[in-house]
């Protein structure tokens, strides 16, 4: 079959790239005017309850639709998504996951190159590339301790060639921090710090030995330059997005309270200036779900699914109001526009006083999009 699988495969994970991979054409070809639209790299659930990642696109100005222009199907949920310096998309499974993918858009799901985690290791739900696109860092888990680690890999076999401790559990979303004149790059990782036992994969336990922070390492050896918590430990440090000068990096965050009252009243955005983190206050209550972030320069956008729109703030943290959407979750900012998508339609321009829609195209009726849209250069 041509397919490229880097770990020894359990019999499910044969089985399932035999026989679904095989048999699905789901790759379909742009037009010259698709060309022009606005392409994102996203994830998906189908209303089959299938899951996919690939290529999507609306023509800017709208009402076009949102299409589907190439598709791979994957085995599980998928979450991050990057592009690489040759074309190639990279996508992991969503926490906790077993399954790292690289494939070109456009070419046959058998040419797709896998690489699963030994049952020593769970994918965190993150990827991105280095600089010169020879490495990808994933944030994962020591199944046997708990603890989380980023993973330095060969972007071209995905084999993993270091490991660096983040310093915390639950690491989720990690991003190049800005390199200073002379010095080494720097990744930022935000640990989650929400405990978990391997044996019941996402449920949550002990919320009140909570501990997220997030850790600024050293690019090249992993040493711990800085870490930094809130004041409020049940506060779940997760989504990250650097401003238009990044200078100041915009966290989403997830709220873990026992009380009812304090998860509804709890913040979803958290600024870092290099120096502290500092709360940003919503103007009405959240449900303390942030889910991506984004930033454009009229300020801060979080999507917040359970609040149905994406919340906005000013570029210092102060509230602007909530921008209705229905199941919102992906974000992306193209042309200095905002973009969120919806469980039915997708908003181009989304802080703006008149939103463009864009109806999801038919092969996405029913179609769920995951947290993440990365748009591509």
């Amino acid at each position: 079959m041509g397919i490229e699988v880097n770990a020894t495969l359990s019999r499910r994970q044969a089985l399932w790239l035999m026989g679904g991979l095989a048999a699905m054409p789901l790759a379909t070809h742009a037009t010259p005017a698709a060309a022009a639209a606005m392409q994102l790299l996203a994830a998906w659930q189908q209303a089959n309850g299938s899951y996919r990642i690939g290529v999507l696109a609306a023509q800017a100005g709208g009402p076009s639709p949102l299409q589907v222009r190439q598709a791979l199907e994957v085995p599980t949920r998928a979450h991050g998504l990057a592009q690489l310096h040759d074309g190639s998309m990279v996508a992991t499974a969503r926490r906790p996951g077993d399954w790292l993918v690289r494939w070109h858009p456009g070419q046959p799901a058998g040419k797709a190159q896998w690489h699963w985690v030994d049952a020593t290791r769970s994918f965190n739900g993150h990827v991105i590339a280095s600089a010169d696109g020879r490495f990808l860092y994933t944030t994962e888990t020591d199944v046997d301790t708990g603890a989380s680690l980023v993973a330095r890999r060969y972007a071209r076999s995905l084999e993993t060639v270091d490991e660096w401790a983040t310093q915390g559990i639950d690491a989720h979303e990690l991003i190049w921090a800005p390199a200073a004149k002379g010095s080494p790059p720097a990744l930022i990782v935000a640990n989650g710090g929400v405990p978990t036992a391997p044996e019941t994969g996402r449920t949550k336990r002990d919320l009140h030995t909570m501990d997220s922070s997030i850790v600024r390492l050293h690019g090249d050896s992993g040493e711990l330059q800085g870490q930094w918590r809130l004041p409020d430990a049940r506060l779940s440090l997760r989504h990250l997005a650097w401003n238009a000068e990044r200078t100041v990096l915009g966290i989403a965050l997830q709220a873990e309270h026992a009380e009812a009252a304090d998860k509804a009243a709890a913040p979803i955005l958290a600024l870092f200036d290099g120096k502290a983190l500092r709360l940003c206050p919503a103007g009405q209550s959240m449900a303390g779900y942030g889910g991506s972030i984004a930033s454009t320069a009229e300020g801060w956008a979080v999507s917040c699914p359970r609040s149905q729109g994406v919340a906005t703030f000013t570029p210092d943290g102060q509230w602007r109001g909530l921008v209705g959407l229905e199941e919102v979750c992906a974000l992306a900012v193209g042309s200095g526009r905002l973009w969120a998508a919806g469980v039915s339609h997708s908003l181009e321009d989304a802080r703006s006083t008149h939103p463009l829609t864009h109806a999801h195209a038919k092969e996405l009726t029913g179609a769920r999009m995951d947290n993440h849209w990365v748009r591509l250069a």
